[in-house]
């Protein structure tokens, strides 16, 4: 039997580039099961704080040794071509990787769908949202410096930042200080499905977990209520609704 000694070295360069690929993708599951590990024998609440802390360091690392390889500079850690590029370019981008982040998504439900059937796959999204949506919450209130009280003033903050805000089309009606209606107006997933002439996808179980999720997240206080969302009728005007409103508090 013939025993071909192949190592890495060895490999022409377009082996050489997939095994690169390969070894980010292996990055980035490894991540996941440690936060998924942290969150399972410590909780949610001590898996973002570790999470918070080693990110700060992983990317500040990793960010570095491919400057220092790939030949380009950092500024007070960030890659100094990004700093740089243009305003239009740099909000493209930032719509690519949201784009990226929903193509994923898709090709994750239509994986376990086309593998194991509809129920499977909604039971399984509906559960990746019980977790992503705490975590986005999470993300957001650190970019933007946001407290644990912020009411729904930092949740109307926070919904423009939600990777769903660089590609959807949404906005919010005020009914008052205690409450305010969100909106999505134009849903890539459900445009795409109408120009297709297809019914429009059953989203709601995901949609109760994802919107509740993300607000009490941001802040304990608010109370999440579904106006509308598909298999539900809906007006021409959105896909979903959503009011958001302040927990009436206890005194006695």
């Amino acid at each position: 039997m013939e025993n071909k000694n192949c190592d890495p070295s060895s490999l022409d360069n377009t082996l050489k580039t997939k095994l690169i690929v390969d070894m980010l993708i292996r990055i980035v599951v490894h991540y996941g099961f440690w936060f998924t590990e942290v969150r399972h024998q410590m909780g949610m609440d001590k898996a973002l704080e570790v999470l918070e802390k080693t990110t700060k360091k992983s990317v500040s690392i990793g960010l570095k040794r491919f400057a220092d390889i790939l030949g380009f500079k950092l500024q007070d850690g960030l890659p100094k071509a990004l700093l740089e590029m243009e305003g239009e370019k740099l909000e493209a981008l930032m719509g690519a990787v949201a784009k990226n982040w929903l193509a994923n998504d898709g090709v994750w439900f239509q994986a376990v769908e086309f593998d194991s059937g509809m129920n499977d796959a909604k039971r399984c999204n509906d559960s990746c949202w019980a977790q992503f949506s705490p975590y986005e919450a999470f993300a957001v209130k650190k970019f933007l410096k946001l407290d644990d009280n912020c009411g729904l003033k930092g949740l109307k903050k926070a919904l423009n930042f939600r990777m769903y805000s660089l590609i959807n089309e949404q906005s919010v009606v005020d009914e008052g200080p205690e409450s305010f209606v969100f909106q999505m107006n134009g849903c890539r997933v459900q445009l795409a499905r109408k120009r297709k002439e297809l019914d429009d996808y059953p989203c709601k179980s995901a949609g109760l977990v994802e919107y509740a999720y993300f607000a009490g997240a941001i802040d304990k206080r608010i109370k999440t209520e579904c106006i509308g969302c598909p298999p539900d009728a809906h007006p021409e005007g959105w896909f979903c609704a959503w009011r958001f409103s302040m927990k009436k508090q206890n005194n006695g």
